[in-house]
């Protein structure tokens, strides 16, 4: 078969409350381009039934594929999946759909036809709805040490909608050492490194006030990561084969 000109990677874990509606929305989207697509839900250790829902939609939709991590990890769940996508344009979309679908044609020819283009919540255009002040000082913080630290140039890296070309996902993945939040600052660094284009989208983002995120514990890790990506960086982890 022709490979897909799309894949959507949807990493879920515990999310058998917003998985539905989300899956309804992206395949009504999808149903309407003109493009062939696959939707690859990787589940990973989830303790609810995010799984036996997951393959419920997939006795529907023919362009579902599911995966199991038993490891929980969001890094480790979007590696697996962007690894096993056939398509030549691969996207993260976050099971919360804070990013409505329909803004994924921005990510896409001809609207946008880059190695890698991020949603972004700072870029010139973007509007945030929703986000109490505190949330987004704590983020602003956190970019901060992320430009500091990693990733000059970048002003919003950890939203969670991201395409990259098929080759370009193919190369900076199979770096990839974090496993946890902080694992697309370590692709995009990677990205960077290997030369390749990224690109800030500005987008509407709708605050979700179920987020998974705990500000003091993860902002906490997250810290940790980036220093981890520093040091690999200065020990040439990410350097790219002769």
């Amino acid at each position: 078969m022709k490979p897909p000109f799309l894949s959507v990677i949807l990493p879920a874990r515990n999310e058998e409350s917003r998985l539905p509606r989300t899956l309804e929305r992206v395949f009504a989207f999808l149903e309407e381009q003109s493009y062939q697509s696959e939707v690859i839900v990787v589940e990973n250790g989830s303790t609810d039934r995010t799984w036996q829902i997951a393959r419920k939609f997939a006795g529907v939709h023919k362009n579902l594929r599911l995966l199991r991590e038993e490891v929980p990890g969001k890094g480790l769940a979007v590696k697996r999946g962007i690894l096993e996508a056939g398509g030549k344009y691969r996207f993260i979309c976050d099971a919360d759909l804070s990013m409505t679908i329909e803004q994924l044609s921005l990510f896409l020819p001809p609207a946008c036809d880059c190695d890698i283009a991020i949603a972004s919540r700072e870029a010139p255009g973007a509007v945030r709805h929703g986000e109490p002040y505190y949330r987004h000082l704590t983020g602003r913080v956190f970019n901060t040490l992320i430009r500091l630290l990693v990733l000059p140039g970048l002003q919003d890296t950890q939203c969670g909608f991201k395409c990259f070309r098929a080759p370009v996902a193919e190369d900076v993945f199979r770096f990839q050492t974090l496993t946890g939040w902080a694992f697309d600052v370590e692709i995009l660094a990677i990205a960077q490194h290997h030369g390749h284009q990224v690109l800030e989208i500005p987008i509407h983002w709708y605050y979700e006030e179920k987020s998974k995120v705990s500000i003091l514990r993860d902002s906490w890790r997250m810290l940790l990561d980036l220093l981890v990506i520093r040091g690999n960086m200065r020990l040439g982890r990410y350097d790219s084969s002769p």
